[in-house]
């Protein structure tokens, strides 16, 4: 699992802007989807939801960061 913060710290900020509404996408499908049948995993749903907060949370970071300089 670490190795998940360490991949977003690499990526740029619009890289994040794009991962971050690419996974939001995914999530809203996969919500939908279960809505209208369940899937398989449900856990997927938990998955998504945690990888938004991940990119969330690094793109807060940088912005502190950059209003602290």
């Amino acid at each position: 699992m670490k190795k998940k913060g360490t991949e977003l710290k690499d990526l740029t900020v619009v890289e994040l802007q794009d991962k971050l509404q690419d996974v939001r996408t995914k999530l809203s499908k996969l919500r939908f989807d279960h809505a209208v049948s369940p899937v398989e995993s449900p856990m997927q749903l938990r998955l998504k939801r945690k990888e938004v907060a991940r990119v969330l949370t690094e793109l807060r970071a940088r912005e502190l960061n950059v209003n602290k300089k």
